[in-house]
């Protein structure tokens, strides 16, 4: 029998623990790595490629939504579940544009979790209790999108999109309160082209200024406060 390799990626230990006794109960399931870092978790996937990680959001080093879309791009067979503290619709999205197959708050029960570990490993997606096959994500993407930004004329770019890396590093920046000139001076680019990167995460959040912006991160985990004391 092939048992379905995990990677638990979360930065509590506690947390860690009971997801570690939960699946190994389970004859088919083995867990392979714990991680508690963004950054490690993505390098320890390439290396080790997991059939299933199971991935929180708020991390150190890089944010889920972050490690998510990065694996996405390597084009590698893993198949994500993100696991978050904070739920809501755009949340959901966001994630399953990122490259995840499933997304559950941290409350969800074993048998849930479980059931839907089998699922993704199978090539399903587990989207507020549907399963859906790919084709379907596709649509489900496009009515949430409709739904959640209904005066978008159209412009699928921004909302389909998470935040590029180079727009997290100046969120992070903005949250801790950094004026355009620190940033750019920070990252050695124009003043300009913050002003530009500040209007393209405007318009991705749907928010209309700096302090929202900033709010809607810290509120999803996508920043957390440790990193802006």
């Amino acid at each position: 029998m092939h048992r379905i390799t995990v990677m638990l990626v979360d930065d509590h230990p506690v947390f860690r623990q009971g997801l570690r006794r939960v699946l190994e109960s389970e004859d088919d399931l083995e867990v392979i790595a714990e991680v508690d870092d963004g950054l490690e978790a993505l390098r320890l996937a390439k290396e080790m490629v997991p059939d299933v990680m199971l991935l929180d959001i708020n991390l150190p080093g890089m944010n889920g939504l972050q490690v998510a879309r990065a694996l996405k791009d390597t084009l590698l067979e893993i198949n994500i579940i993100m696991l978050t503290a904070y739920h809501d619709d755009q949340q959901v999205f966001h994630s399953i544009q990122a490259g995840a197959s499933a997304y559950f708050p941290k409350d969800v029960s074993p048998r849930r979790l479980i059931e839907a570990i089998r699922l993704v490993h199978q090539g399903c997606y587990v989207v507020e209790d549907r399963v859906l096959e790919k084709p379907q994500v596709g649509q489900w993407l496009l009515e949430q999108f409709e739904r959640i930004s209904p005066n978008a004329d159209g412009d699928l770019g921004g909302l389909l999109l998470p935040l590029s890396p180079r727009e997290m590093e100046i969120l992070l920046f903005i949250a801790q309160g950094k004026s355009n000139k620190e940033i750019a001076y920070e990252l050695g680019i124009s003043r300009q082209t913050v002003k530009n990167h500040m209007t393209s995460i405007l318009r991705k959040l749907a928010v209309n200024d700096r302090t929202q912006a900033a709010i809607y991160a810290l509120r999803r985990g996508w920043i957390r406060l440790q990193d802006i004391g």
